[in-house]
């Protein structure tokens, strides 16, 4: 069953600015936060040295000065910016859609999520892989196939089963759906549980559409 949405609801399901939940998901892993800290620290002090340099002789020294703390505060703004440009990909679709339908079918499967060269005792490099097992969801409805849900695997999410009902946004150019653009993390109301790669929606705000529009 796909209910499209009314002027306005789209907006109000899919934020523009990040949410604690997007913050989280786009601050990455120990890997990405530590490369953060590194163009924050080292494009921090080296704008604050050229500000203090130039700071008495040039125009330049107090914009320098600004640029120098924006990248101390790249920690907290990198998250927001990369939440809200992701956002926005799905925020500019023409056509939304609350999809309501069942697990048609679900599967495993390692994915490698990181490989890197390592020295091992010997000195020798060899290259080392950070697999990850990641469910994937088939959804359907009366109408038949919809499309497939892909996210890391977790304790939580072995409670999934064939034939759960299960509720998402779904995203198209086109207002008749003909074609699916996206399709977001989604509510899985037997169980009480969310699921997804990335949290686009907010969460009570869908839930509560979901109970309006569907009864």
């Amino acid at each position: 069953m796909l209910i499209p949405l009314k002027p306005g609801e789209l907006q109000r399901v899919i934020p523009a600015v990040a949410t604690g939940p997007q913050f989280n998901a786009c601050s990455g892993s120990p890997r990405k936060l530590l490369q953060r800290v590194f163009i924050s620290v080292i494009g921090g002090v080296i704008s604050l040295l050229i500000s203090q340099t130039l700071l008495f002789s040039s125009q330049a020294g107090p914009i320098m000065l600004v640029t120098g703390f924006v990248f101390f505060l790249y920690l907290l703004w990198g998250p927001i910016v990369e939440a809200g440009r992701r956002n926005a990909t799905l925020r500019r679709y023409p056509a939304a859609a609350i999809f309501e339908g069942v697990v048609a079918d679900l599967h495993t499967r390692e994915v490698v999520e990181e490989r890197r060269e390592q020295a091992d005792r010997s000195g020798r490099l060899e290259l080392v892989e950070n697999r990850r097992t990641w469910l994937t969801l088939e959804l359907e409805d009366e109408d038949g196939y919809l499309g497939k849900l892909r996210f890391p695997m977790d304790k939580k999410n072995q409670q999934v089963r064939r034939g759960m009902v299960i509720r998402t946004l779904v995203l198209s150019e086109r207002r008749d759906f003909s074609r699916i653009g996206a399709i977001t993390d989604a509510w899985l109301p037997q169980l009480k549980l969310w699921v997804g790669e990335y949290p686009f929606l907010l969460r009570p705000a869908f839930e509560e559409l979901c109970l309006r529009r569907l009864g």
